[in-house]
Parts: structure tokens; sequence; C-alpha cells
């Protein structure tokens, strides 16, 4: 279906003389995610996504300075329009959190972004700085949001080392992707609760229970 036609824009810069078209916008986003998702970022392009949004070049350019910065901003609104809603159980949260981010990994098969984020490090750099700022970084905040707000209601224990914490729950999925073996019934849970049993509080030494 064609995107709604672009109203009046101008360059990042400069004031445009009527606001962007929000129909315009989702198009453009979800043309991206789609072919993410059906050809992997090496192979899409953005011709491929102006043609599926209904849209010109020009107009796709006007948003995104090129594949990487509309590929990362796709991957940024995937997170946040499928974001669980923090209940304050710790475990159910880190769940919900795992589970969106394995949803939403083999949605866009981004294993195989990394791989191309790591081997064009060099030659395309803006990708990797893209990929961390909107999808890693933020992800990681999360958890650290989670973990904080669990160590100040007594939850978990206040020595942990909240960054090891997060690398551990950060890095499962690429660790169980990459050994082949599949991922089992309950994997998450799994993850989960081995991450919660490094945060149980501790009991001091002579303390009661």
């Amino acid at each position: 279906m064609a995107a709604a036609p672009e109203p009046t824009t101008a360059p990042e810069g400069r004031r445009a003389g009527r606001p962007r078209s929000p129909a315009v916008d989702a198009a453009i986003i979800d043309a991206a995610i789609h072919l993410l998702s059906t050809e992997g970022y090496a192979r899409m392009s953005m011709d491929g996504v102006a043609a599926r949004a209904g849209v010109s070049k020009a107009t796709l350019y006007l948003r995104y300075a090129g594949k990487a910065d509309l590929a990362t901003a796709a991957l940024a609104h995937l997170r946040e329009t499928g974001r669980p809603a923090p209940t304050g159980d710790l475990r159910t949260d880190l769940l919900a959190q795992l589970r969106q981010a394995r949803r939403n990994a083999e949605r866009v098969t981004v294993m195989a972004l990394v791989g191309t984020c790591l081997t064009e490090e060099h030659h395309t750099p803006e990708l990797l700085r893209l990929f961390r700022e909107r999808t890693l970084q933020p992800r990681r905040e999360i958890y650290r949001r989670l973990l904080d707000d669990a160590v100040a209601a007594g939850a978990a224990d206040p020595g942990v080392d909240r960054d090891a914490v997060i690398d551990l729950i950060s890095g499962a999925y690429q660790a169980r992707y990459l050994s082949g073996d599949g991922f089992p019934e309950g994997w998450e849970e799994g993850v989960v609760d081995a991450v919660m049993a490094c945060l149980a509080p501790r009991t001091a030494p002579g303390g009661d229970g």
C-alpha cells in the first residue's frame, strides 16, 4: 500500500513549511523492518525501502542519512513499540525484556547485522556506532534501571557487579545462537533464573535468617 502524499519538507536545519507526515514516517519504518526481516541488512537498499513505502528517495533522504541510519532507527522503533511495561517484579521484568530482545533479534536476523557491523567497522564505522547507540546501549540501560530499582527495594544484593550481570543477560542470546545448539523450551527462564541466583540478597554472617 502506498504511503500518504508527503507534505512540503525541508532538510534538517531548515524550517519546513508544514510538518512531516506521520503516515509517511510509519510507512518508511514499516518498509525497513520488512526488508530487514526478509532480505537482511546486506541486501536491503534505500531504493527498495522507498519503493515499498511508496515514497521518493528524496523523501527518504530527508529523514535518514543512509542505510545504516534507517536500519538502526527501525531497530530502535521495534524495541520501543514492543517494550514491556515494568511490573516491579525483577524476575518477571527481566524475562519480559529477554523475550522481547529474542523476538526482535529473530525477526530481523540481528546476528547477521552484528556480523556486518563488525566486518564493516573500519569502512563504515557509523553502522556499529549507531547500532550501539540505538540498540545495545538502550537495552543495557533498561536492564540497569531494573537492577537499580530491585536493589533499592531490597530485592537484589547491592554489592553485585551490575555491569557483569548486564553482560550475562545481554549476551545470552548471541552465545546460544553461536553455539549452534538451538533454543530449548524454557531457555529464557533458565537464563533469568541463573541471573536471579547471582542477584539474591546476601545474609550477613551471623545475621538472622
